[in-house]
C-alpha cells in the first residue's frame, strides 16, 4: 500500500496527523497488515508570503480576527497535541515563515530521511519558534538527521524547486484546499488530523479493496 501525505511545515494540524499516522501504521504492522510506505507531498497554506515571511501574530490575528479568538485557536491546537503526546509552543513562535525552502529540503533526501526531516523542522518551528526559512535553521536539521553535506549546496542551486512545483501541480489538480490530506494508492482520500484508530480502518479498508 502507498500514501501520499500532503502537508506544510508550519501546519500544526499537520504535525498532529502525520503523528497519529505513525501511530496508526504500527498498530496495522503489529496485526499484520501489508507493508506501507509514505511519499511527502508538498503543500502551501500560504503561497503569497515573502521569502522572509511575515510576524506569526500579524498572520494568525488576521486569520483569526481577534487576540482572543487566536488564543483560543492556539489553545485548541495546543490542547489537541497534548492529548496525543504532541508538544506546541505558541509563545516561541514570532515569524510565519515561507515553507518553500523547508520543502525543497525534504525533496531532495531519500525516502528514510524525509519523515525525519519532517519531524525535525515540526520541532524546529513548534517547540522552539525557530525560523525555518533560513538555510542556517536547515543547515542544523540537516546535520540533526545525518543527511549528506552536499545538499545545503544543491539547495543554493535551486534543486529541488520542480518537484516543489510538481507537489503543487498536483495538490491544485486534487482539489486540495486543506491539509493535512492523505492519498491511500491513488484512489482513496482523507482529509484532516484524524485519530489513530480511524486511520487503521481506514488502512483495513483500502487493503480489502473495498
Amino acid at each position: 500500500m502507498h500514501i501520499d501525505l500532503y502537508s506544510d511545515v508550519v501546519c500544526p494540524w499537520c504535525r498532529i496527523g502525520k503523528h497519529n499516522l505513525f501511530k496508526a501504521l504500527e498498530q496495522w504492522s503489529g496485526q499484520g497488515g501489508e507493508p506501507v510506505t509514505v511519499s511527502y507531498r508538498a503543500y502551501l497554506l500560504d503561497p503569497t508570503l515573502p521569502e522572509e515571511g511575515l510576524p506569526f501574530n500579524e498572520v494568525m490575528k488576521s486569520k483569526a480576527g481577534t487576540e482572543e479568538a487566536l488564543k483560543q485557536m492556539t489553545g485548541q491546537v495546543t490542547e489537541a497535541g497534548a492529548a496525543v503526546g504532541v508538544t506546541f509552543r505558541f509563545d516561541k513562535v514570532t515569524r510565519m515563515p515561507s515553507t518553500r525552502l523547508a520543502h525543497r529540503f525534504v525533496a531532495l533526501l531519500p525516502e528514510e530521511l524525509a519523515a525525519a526531516a519532517i519531524d525535525e523542522l515540526f520541532r524546529a518551528y513548534f517547540e522552539e519558534g525557530r525560523d525555518v526559512a533560513q538555510l542556517d535553521e536547515i543547515r542544523s536539521i540537516a546535520e540533526a538527521i545525518g543527511a549528506e553535506e552536499s545538499i545545503l549546496t544543491r539547495l543554493q542551486q535551486g534543486e529541488g524547486a520542480d518537484k516543489l512545483e510538481a507537489d503543487l501541480a498536483q495538490a491544485k489538480g486534487l482539489g486540495i484546499t486543506g491539509v493535512p490530506f492523505f492519498v491511500f494508492n491513488n484512489r482513496y482520500a482523507l482529509s484532516g488530523a484524524y485519530p489513530a484508530d480511524k486511520i487503521v480502518q481506514l488502512l483495513d479498508k483500502v487493503s480489502k479493496g473495498e
